[in-house]
């Protein structure tokens, strides 16, 4: 075990931890942050997504030991309300069914539009290609991303 100084949501909390532990676990079982979503543990699927220094990045593969002095964002820190303008799109589209993979899927839409407010149909499909959703809203996914870059 090892201690580690994480900045979460703007916010430091001292955890201890081995070295290895996924930032996904650390974040579900230490902190008790359940937003970020286990799917397939092999960063593949994109629902354990959250920003690592602003950049969306799979927690399931990003072991702790790598997080220090980097400023962590969740799902639960993207808007303290739940009034970011994608949160917003996603209700007005309807875009979740089960709603499992949506957290990981508007934190990388939250990555792309800080990057590139105004994307394309093309670039929206480049980011957000590596995340699965199996109820297949993609179609509803990308007009909320669309309706939120027009904020």
């Amino acid at each position: 075990m090892a201690q580690y100084t994480l900045r979460i949501n703007g916010v430091e909390h001292q955890i201890d931890a081995m070295p290895d532990m996924p930032l996904l676990w650390v974040l579900r079982d230490v902190l008790d942050m359940k937003g970020t979503k286990f799917g397939c543990g092999k960063a593949l699927c994109g629902a354990c997504t959250v920003h690592f220094d602003g950049v969306a990045t799979r927690s399931c593969s990003l072991p702790v030991s790598a997080v220090q002095s980097a400023e962590i964002t969740t799902i639960e820190g993207l808007s303290e309300n739940g009034d970011h303008p994608l949160q917003k799109a996603w209700a007005e589209h309807v875009v979740p069914q089960c709603g499992y993979c949506q957290t990981g899927q508007i934190m990388s839409a939250a990555a792309l539009l800080r990057e590139n407010p105004s994307p394309s149909d093309e670039e929206i499909d480049s980011a957000m290609q590596g995340n699965l959703c199996r109820c297949g809203t993609y179609n509803r996914i990308k007009t909320a991303i669309r309706t939120a870059s027009e904020k």
